[in-house]
């Protein structure tokens, strides 16, 4: 039975995080065609979607967490999957970063996510029963030249996420990843530039920048990504890892089945860096 027909009692709730436009939105509205009541979030007020409740919520602000989930729960009654889908980029070299700049992804990408799930978890344990979806990256699984920040958090959402997964799964809750390639999103929409540009990484930032949006022309639709949260949301045994595209299963299996030394020559020749 889905959304069209099933009473709204019946329903299974879901919250999106990073809602209002892109993987965000395509997911919430493939959620929602699910059969789901989807609540999404947004940093600022978005009229959102018809279907899809838009709450604001800050993830770098423990407060403004709290209240959201507070606030699905006194509309809702209860919380069956949550996306950690919010999250912004940062281009540039590793060294024009400041260290502040690079806490400010890590507060988003990380530590965003932690602070959502420590606030559902109780309430999933209470239900006996949860699923929470993150958004990881092939980034999460290969290095990212002038991306190295970006690349660093998907790493370590990969870490937590996996950890976390063995440690709530005796309360009926699973963790699980979805690693998407390269997406076709808004390429600025997300973007952080560093804050302290330094000119010896001018020209190679600038290849690199172009060569990303480049990538992003042809890369997967979102509707890819959502597609591949709704198989994870919906498994009856969810797999740990996702991957999501063509691409995301070529790299997952790069790096599972080829030498250290020949996935570093080919992350050169695609990066378009001398052997």
């Amino acid at each position: 039975m889905k959304a069209d027909n099933m009473p709204e009692t019946n329903k299974k709730i879901a919250l999106v995080t990073g809602a209002s436009s892109g993987i965000g939105l395509v997911t919430a509205q493939a959620l929602l065609k699910e059969g789901y009541r989807v609540f999404g979030t947004s940093r600022k007020q978005h009229a959102g979607q018809p279907g899809i409740t838009m709450l604001i919520c800050d993830v770098t602000d423990e407060a403004s967490v709290q209240a959201t989930i507070a606030e699905v729960l006194k509309q809702a009654g209860q919380i069956d999957l949550v996306v950690n889908n919010a999250g912004i980029g940062l281009l540039g070299g590793a060294e024009e970063s400041s260290i502040a700049q690079a806490q400010r992804v890590f507060d988003v990408n990380v530590f965003g996510v932690a602070r959502v799930v420590n606030a559902v978890l109780p309430v999933m344990r209470q239900q006996k029963n949860g699923r929470i979806i993150n958004m990881s990256s092939v980034l999460g699984l290969i290095p990212a030249p002038y991306n190295a920040f970006y690349a660093s958090t998907k790493h370590a959402l990969e870490g937590y996420s996996e950890s976390l997964d063995h440690e709530v799964r005796s309360f009926g809750i699973r963790v699980v990843l979805v690693q998407p390639g390269v997406t076709q999103t808004s390429f600025e929409e997300n973007l952080t530039r560093v804050d302290q540009p330094l000119a010896i990484y001018e020209a190679e930032r600038t290849r690199s920048e172009a060569l990303m949006r480049k990538w992003m022309e042809t890369g997967d639709a979102p509707q890819v990504v959502a597609d591949t949260v709704v198989t994870a949301a919906t498994a009856r045994h969810p797999k740990l890892r996702y991957s999501a595209g063509k691409q995301s299963r070529q790299v997952r299996a790069l790096r599972r089945f080829l030498p250290e030394r020949l996935v570093d020559s080919i992350l050169r020749k695609v990066n378009e860096f001398p052997a």
